[in-house]
């Protein structure tokens, strides 16, 4: 992969001028949806995200779904390449009011090149945003907001944005196959920061060493969709009907699941049923567990959640304890407490911190078997409630409320700021090079 940045020097990126917009009309075309009448409020964001909208509805798509109801939102994913495409292009759909999709879907030939690509999605993104784009006038005076560095050289400063906004809900360093440059490119990222936000504590201890205004903001949850979960009125899938006791888990299934762990769960009580809602990601389904209780239902609708987790007896995050789950805050927790279910976790430095004695935690093998046994059969009805207020005051309305405020702070008081060159190698590549023409 070639570097967009020179050697190890980290410097800052100037931002064009804030009073800059665009005038011309939009063109309209067949895949893109009516525009959004609704009078702008706030700054609208371009949002660089690792994570597809469509996969699992997590802390991007909570956050952005409504940061929406205020200034659009600009959600651009990582590109496709396909073989059968002469040329690039950007689709682009409005999966929920306010929040523009942009999917990239990029030439064959750049499938090599990480940094051809991401200059490609920036003409793609940049052509759009001016005249004659499709969102032409939508996006003057955005705050950019990155949920992974990797797209950092190319992307800051492209967009004339007014601040920009790094919301670290993972440590990807420390994920199966990360990038060797995305360490170097993050701290690039956080020096042209103008915020960090966190999604963990130990996420905001590590990062507070490297910025003055970091802020963690853990998960926080839709109350009143996981809330239903206790209503006599929701029904449970017919797929997630089984005999007491269930113990169930929601969420992406990858290589931060202790795999030896539910082996033991599973033989230990072969009277259980054990359901794993998700889907899978950097491991083979193939290699998955394959006892006869053990249920891999696959990934669900966001909507349909709530009926799987009422099917459960006990909620489980059995978590590896490796590099990839060290920083993790895990969303479901709150999900789970919202529910009414009794909870059980593996030792997870931000559940020990944050979710005690809530959330049962356990320190070994034994513990994780006799804690889910015991939350099935007889769940603390004081944990559940606790768990259940817990939740009801952590929205993720409150936390879009209180990082909009930041938001607002850090523009505000944004300093002048020092350049950075790209290498004229890849700014300056031309459309054919980029096409592989």
């Amino acid at each position: 992969m070639d570097s967009l940045v020179h050697g190890h020097t980290v410097c800052k990126i100037v931002r064009a001028d804030k009073n800059h917009s665009y005038r011309s009309k939009m063109t309209q075309k067949p895949e893109f949806p009516a525009r959004d009448p609704s009078p702008v409020r706030d700054h609208p964001l371009i949002v660089q995200s690792h994570l597809r909208w469509d996969f699992v509805w997590q802390r991007p798509q909570q956050l952005m779904s409504r940061f929406a109801a205020d200034a659009p939102v600009l959600f651009v994913e990582e590109p496709i390449h396909l073989d059968d495409a002469d040329s690039n292009r950007l689709q682009i759909t409005m999966p929920a009011p306010g929040v523009y999709r942009a999917v990239p879907k990029l030439v064959a030939s750049l499938r090599e090149s990480h940094d051809k690509s991401l200059v490609a999605v920036r003409n793609l993104v940049l052509n759009e945003l001016g005249p004659r784009g499709r969102l032409d006038g939508l996006f003057a005076n955005a705050v950019q907001w990155f949920y992974t560095p990797m797209p950092a050289p190319a992307m800051l400063g492209a967009f004339n944005e007014t601040g920009v906004v790094y919301d670290c809900m993972d440590e990807l360093s420390q994920f199966r196959h990360a990038p060797r440059e995305l360490i170097e490119r993050e701290r690039l990222l956080i020096t042209n920061s103008d915020v960090v936000f966190t999604g963990g504590y130990r996420l905001f201890t590590a990062k507070s060493a490297m910025h003055p205004n970091v802020h963690f903001f853990g998960c926080g949850v839709d109350v009143a969709h996981f809330t239903s979960a206790r209503s006599s009125s929701t029904t449970i899938p017919a797929d997630a009907r089984f005999e007491s006791p269930v113990a169930g888990y929601v969420g992406v299934i990858d290589e931060r699941i202790d795999y030896d762990l539910l082996t033991a769960l599973a033989s230990r009580y072969p009277e259980m049923t054990i359901v794993m809602v998700g889907p899978t990601a950097k491991v083979d389904a193939a290699e998955l567990p394959n006892l006869p209780n053990i249920k891999w239902l696959g990934q669900k609708p966001y909507d349909e959640l709530p009926r799987y987790v009422k099917s459960f007896d006990v909620c489980l995050m059995p978590f590896a304890l490796n590099e990839a789950t060290e920083f993790i805050n895990p969303t479901k927790t709150l999900e789970y407490m919202a529910a009414g279910k009794p909870i059980v976790s593996t030792a997870v430095p931000d559940v020990l911190r944050n979710f005690t004695p809530i959330v049962t935690v356990a320190k070994s093998t034994k513990e994780f078997l006799a804690g889910v046994w015991n939350a099935a059969v007889a769940p603390d009805g004081q944990h559940i409630a606790a768990g259940i207020e817990l939740a009801s005051r952590s929205s993720w309305e409150d936390i879009v409320f209180r990082m909009r405020s930041l938001i607002r702070q850090a523009v505000d008081e944004s300093a002048i700021i020092q350049t950075i060159e790209v290498p004229a190698r890849i700014a300056s590549a031309s459309d054919a090079e980029l096409s592989g023409a």
